[in-house]
């Protein structure tokens, strides 16, 4: 029954593939459980077994020295690292909103606090066009969608992911109709809406919103329309990669020792560490050890519970946190997170809401970088792993912010003047403000 359902699931999204599609160094689409391999298309779950499908390379032709140079040589943006994602060659010429290459940067105020040694570096990545990472691996699905044929760029979001479709169609000359919770901060409402494509709220939370896209890729309204996080999601799930590529790039190609990352669906904590490995494989970067640990929200933290509890399975949670991005109950790479972490030597910690706003406060006020409330995870997680001696403080260490704290302003809606006075000199000193 379930095996008939995704066929005609593929059927359904499958727009002409009958020529080949040029996606640069992308060789098929495998599946991450058992292996089988079909041809590059709209498709995301695997025939034989259900499981999650992801690109598959061809990376043969790439010598390791020009490959380096070839990179260096790039552009200041994701793609420099065209040769290693599923785009065509010519990727940089078509109208596109070119994110990436966004600041690493060295923390060391934050470090001092943290008491870490080693080397402490924020990869903020809010510097992208519509200030999240989602620019990233909205810019993998624009490029799918235009080689299937896909006329309209839809998604189900928290927020960020859907002012980057937006925006990205936009751009590109696509129609967008992306799908949020209801009740999502308003900041990223309107962030979504001004780019002039559909913007439709579900009642319910993310899960909701979810379920209700795959419904819509399986009926006749969604012929023509290309689900960035679902039916284009391997090639979406990509954009993760680059994240790593960079990090190591910025280092002076160097793999850091250890890597904070927020967790949401997984997809990215997944992403980074196979953009790692793929950086080993290919000679660019020493093999040796790194930790990755993940970051949660204690209101929605299922794989940070099924990771201390020793679990394999991720038992999903109704989310309630001020970190709506990281809203995501049933994470669907969730268990592939827990792999990650063990095999890493990393672990999976969450924080409350008040450390959240904390974090985000330490982090601003130490290194000028206003985090939105998942950065605020990924800083507060990290004090906590470090309290909990588990991350070495002596280790270079690289904590994510994905995106802009003008984005999520309610969360620290306390913080405001430090004084009102009149303005002359004597009010000045009353309030205690002289040096």
């Amino acid at each position: 029954m379930r095996r008939k359902g995704l066929a005609s699931m593929a059927a359904q999204t499958a727009v002409s593939t009958t020529n080949p599609v040029d996606l640069g160094s992308a060789a098929a689409l495998s599946c991450r459980e058992c292996g089988h391999r079909v041809p590059l298309g709209p498709v995301f779950a695997c025939e034989e077994c259900f499981g999650p499908l992801e690109i598959a390379y061809d990376f043969s032709q790439y010598e390791t020295e020009e490959l380096r140079k070839r990179i260096e040589a790039g552009p200041a943006n994701i793609w420099r690292y065209a040769p290693l994602l599923p785009v065509p060659a010519d990727v940089a010429t078509k109208p596109n909103l070119n994110p990436g290459w966004t600041h690493l940067v060295k923390a060391d105020n934050l470090a001092r606090e943290l008491g870490v040694t080693g080397g402490l570096y924020v990869k903020d990545d809010s510097g992208n066009p519509t200030h999240s990472f989602k620019d990233r691996v909205v810019a993998q699905a624009l490029e799918a969608a235009r080689a299937f044929g896909f006329t309209t760029l839809s998604c189900s979001s928290t927020g960020n992911l859907a002012g980057a479709v937006g925006a990205a169609a936009a751009r590109a000359g696509l129609r967008s109709c992306v799908f949020i919770p209801h009740d999502l901060e308003q900041g990223k409402v309107v962030m979504a809406a001004v780019y002039g494509g559909e913007l439709v709220g579900i009642e319910g939370n993310y899960d909701d919103v979810n379920r209700f896209c795959s419904e819509l890729i399986g009926d006749p309204a969604g012929d023509g329309w290309g689900f960035v996080n679902v039916n284009l999601r391997p090639y979406y799930a990509e954009g993760s990669k680059t994240l790593a590529y960079e990090i190591c790039e910025q280092l002076g190609w160097r793999l850091p020792d250890q890597l904070v990352v927020p967790i949401a669906s997984g997809s990215q904590l997944t992403k980074i560490d196979k953009g790692l490995q793929e950086l080993i494989k290919l000679g660019l970067v020493e093999d040796r050890p790194y930790k990755i640990f993940g970051a949660q929200a204690e209101g929605c933290s299922p794989v940070s519970v099924a990771y201390k509890a020793g679990h394999d399975v991720v038992r999903p949670q109704k989310p309630n946190t001020i970190a709506k991005s990281l809203a995501i109950g049933n994470p669907a790479d969730g268990p592939y997170v827990l792999d990650i972490a063990r095999r890493t030597g990393g672990a999976v910690e969450d924080v409350t809401d008040e450390q959240i706003v904390d974090a985000i406060k330490l982090l601003a006020r130490t290194e000028g970088i206003f985090a939105e409330t998942a950065g605020g995870v990924t800083v507060g997680v990290t004090r906590k792993l470090i309290e909990n001696g588990l991350l070495d403080p002596a280790l270079t260490t690289v904590v994510l912010n994905t995106g802009d704290g003008l984005k999520t302003l309610d969360a620290v809606a306390g913080t405001g003047l430090t004084a009102t006075i009149r303005p002359n000199l004597d009010s000045f000193r009353e309030a205690g403000l002289a040096s």
